[in-house]
């Protein structure tokens, strides 16, 4: 989509500005649904090149042992009846959102395995490193009437790197988070135990504390256009009974919502929630959401499985409704953007990258903290691998 195309050959030939002079930004990129229209751009079929798991310390390990495995309740039998409540707050251990992980975790497994990534030793310094969940945000973009994002971009030994940063109103609303929201949360995480158990074949054990430091995270590989990805992204469960044990396609994704009475609360969903359930679960490759429909009183009583292939049917026909093609043509259009943006390879130079719905995103230039966010640890152990260029020597 972008008319400069992603080739960076051309400014490298520039002369490196001085350290302390940041580079000039760069003009904004509008983000209007009718732009993006055309036709559904290239997307690799994700593939799977490893995974880690952060225990209930929220410690980092690079193996699947927090994976669950999907446990539904009998097709034959009375049906759910789940207490989504059951154990809040007293069996409930959050994760602190006051801590700011970062690319950190994925930047663990990279560096475990930066050595045999299947693209081959150029594949990464062509690559972007992001999170999924970044990824979707930029997939929802076009359709976004509420929520704001920015992203820091960072280019290191050619590689493209992109953390989110929380906005300012981010922090506020989650500082003030009423109680309500609060168990809400709670209670998609409850939905999770009562689906999956800890071994194949086993049952679900409710009576458990839910601890959301715990997590099971699937690294994945595809192509944009022609951004080629490195992204990882949380996996609530495998399922042990599908035709094909291969991931991400045994991969389920488990959600909750209210329970729907009338035509307009459905087309409501389809156009709202069903855009992001698909977002979320098109990007990593995994081929069904299952839902649990809650009534007031947080109970879950009926289940309904959402192939991921087939969630756009609910909205073709829909005037108001997303088009999957404008979601990727405008994240293929911002990945170019960003890359013909950020031409400075230096891991403590960000270009913050800002969006607020109803206008353009836009660009600022920053040096080190606060929003440099590739850790010392991580560029040293890069650097000491990565060959420097031969030094010529000097005419006597």
């Amino acid at each position: 989509m972008d008319p400069r195309g992603t080739k960076r050959g051309a400014e490298k030939t520039e002369v490196a500005e001085p350290r302390n002079k940041l580079p000039r930004p760069a003009p904004s990129l509008p983000t209007d649904p009718a732009l993006y229209s055309g036709p559904f751009p290239f997307y690799r079929r994700p593939s799977e090149l490893g995974c880690f798991s952060l225990d209930a310390q929220r410690q980092y390990h690079g193996d699947a042992r927090a994976l669950r495995y999907y446990s539904p309740p009998p097709t034959n039998g009375p049906g759910p009846n789940f207490d989504l409540r059951d154990g809040y707050p007293d069996r409930y251990q959050p994760r602190d959102e006051e801590v700011q992980e970062r690319l950190d975790h994925l930047l663990c497994w990279l560096l475990e395995h930066r050595g045999r990534l299947e693209g081959g030793p150029g594949w990464l310094a062509e690559a972007i490193v992001t999170w999924r969940g970044h990824l979707t945000k930029l997939l929802t973009t076009p359709y976004e009437r509420q929520e704001g994002w920015q992203l820091a971009a960072s280019r290191f030994q050619g590689t493209l790197y992109l953390s989110e940063v929380e906005t300012p109103n981010a922090r506020a609303q989650r500082l003030a988070r009423p109680p309500l929201l609060r168990e809400l949360m709670y209670m998609g995480y409850k939905f999770e135990q009562y689906m999956c158990a800890d071994k194949p074949g086993s049952s679900p054990d409710p009576s458990g504390e839910v601890n959301t430091n715990v997590a099971f995270c699937s690294v994945l590989r595809s192509r944009l256009g022609s951004h080629p990805l490195l992204f990882s992204g949380e996996v609530d469960c495998t399922d042990p009974q599908t035709p094909s044990t291969q991931p991400p396609t045994c991969y389920v994704e488990l959600k909750t919502s209210k329970e729907m009475h009338s035509p307009g609360q459905w087309r409501s969903f389809y156009r709202h929630k069903l855009l992001k359930w698909w977002a979320q679960s098109f990007l990593p490759g995994v081929p069904n959401v299952v839902a649990g429909f809650r009534n007031p009183e947080g109970f879950v009583s009926s289940l309904k499985t959402f192939p991921t292939m087939k969630m756009f049917d609910y909205v073709r026909n829909d005037r108001d409704g997303w088009n999957p093609s404008v979601c990727m043509n405008f994240c293929a259009a911002f990945l170019s953007f960003a890359q013909s943006t950020v031409v400075q390879d230096d891991p403590s130079l960000v270009h913050l990258f800002s969006w607020e719905p109803g206008g353009p995103v836009t660009v600022s230039v920053h040096r080190d903290a606060p929003y440099a966010f590739l850790p010392i640890w991580y560029v040293e152990a890069m650097t000491q691998d990565f060959p420097s260029p031969p030094k010529t020597p000097s005419p006597k």
